[in-house]
């Protein structure tokens, strides 16, 4: 009977024991993720803002000296296998200011010349929607100052997430140009653009493409009308091919050739780094405030474990 007694104390003593220091490890434990919370959250923040803010530049490119204005940036267009197709772009933040384009036409090598008007430009909308999702970005990281204290890791994950879904639409919209129907792009504000005025035969369509800026050129033929072809209208799409067909104005067209050129722009290809940086950051913070309450709950576990084998 004593020997039980004993037993039982030594039990008794071994889970206070299991329990005073489980205790500890989960008070410690406590005292790191409210540090987590109040010190290395206002951290990364900071790390996100100022990523953030380096690509809002780049999307502004100011000129030295004159912050309100945006320097324009020339852009040579055309292809070492081909030369149907060549011209300068001139690009002024997110406008296309001035567009000078040389197209040789197929069959007959004619060489046709198109220019905008001066009193025209042309908005890139990718850009401009890129911009302005980095911007309500910064909003998001700039609404918890130094002096906030975020409570619990929820509350850490909801402005993470917030951010990430900013970011994702940002990169999306100059990595996923917009598609098109043909008779959109033949009525689309960019065909009044240029002097002299596009023949009804020609068409040219602008965009992103990740860090590239894109032209491509369209020479279409009118299809009789009585023809016997079979007649398929074409579907939205970044790029037609040739063969691909549209109706206008009762009329019915196919596209007869296709050139595509670009160039490289490099402060897009900055932005498309700082955007991946800035994801990577978030989710780390966001695995960060994970593992601290799963390292707590695995502890509190354990020590339930302990007990349960003692008793």
């Amino acid at each position: 009977m004593n020997s039980f007694v004993l037993l039982e104390q030594l039990d008794s003593a071994l889970l206070s024991s299991i329990l005073h220091s489980s205790g500890s490890q989960l008070s410690d434990d406590e005292e790191e993720f409210n540090w987590l919370l109040k010190e290395e959250v206002h951290s990364v923040l900071k790390q996100l803002q100022d990523v953030l803010k380096e690509a809002s530049r780049r999307f502004s490119t100011p000129t030295p000296g004159l912050e309100s204005q945006q320097k324009q940036e020339n852009f040579i267009l055309g292809s070492s296998t081909m030369d149907q197709v060549k011209g300068v772009l001139t690009l002024q933040g997110e406008a296309l200011t001035q567009a000078d384009i040389n197209l040789k036409v197929a069959k007959s090598s004619q060489v046709l010349h198109f220019q905008f008007r001066e009193d025209k430009l042309w908005k890139l909308q990718q850009i401009q929607d890129a911009r302005n999702h980095v911007n309500q970005a910064l909003q998001l990281l700039g609404s918890h100052d130094e002096s906030y204290h975020f409570k619990t890791g929820a509350e850490v994950n909801k402005l993470m997430d917030a951010v990430m879904l900013q970011l994702t639409r940002a990169r999306n919209r100059l990595t996923t140009p917009a598609s098109m129907t043909l008779p959109e792009l033949a009525t689309s504000g960019l065909m009044k653009m240029f002097t002299p005025p596009m023949p009804g035969d020609v068409m040219v369509n602008f965009y992103i493409n990740l860090s590239k800026l894109c032209l491509t050129v369209y020479q279409l033929h009118v299809l009789p009308s009585n023809t016997t072809k079979n007649f398929k209208p074409a579907g939205s799409s970044v790029l037609h091919n040739p063969g691909a067909m549209f109706e206008l104005n009762n009329n019915r067209f196919e596209v007869s050739h296709v050139h595509k050129v670009e160039c490289v722009v490099p402060w897009l290809n900055d932005t498309l780094v700082f955007f991946t940086i800035s994801l990577q950051l978030c989710q780390q913070l966001k695995d960060k405030v994970y593992v601290c309450p799963s390292r707590r709950s695995h502890k509190v576990t354990q020590r339930l474990k302990a007990a349960a084998l003692i008793g």
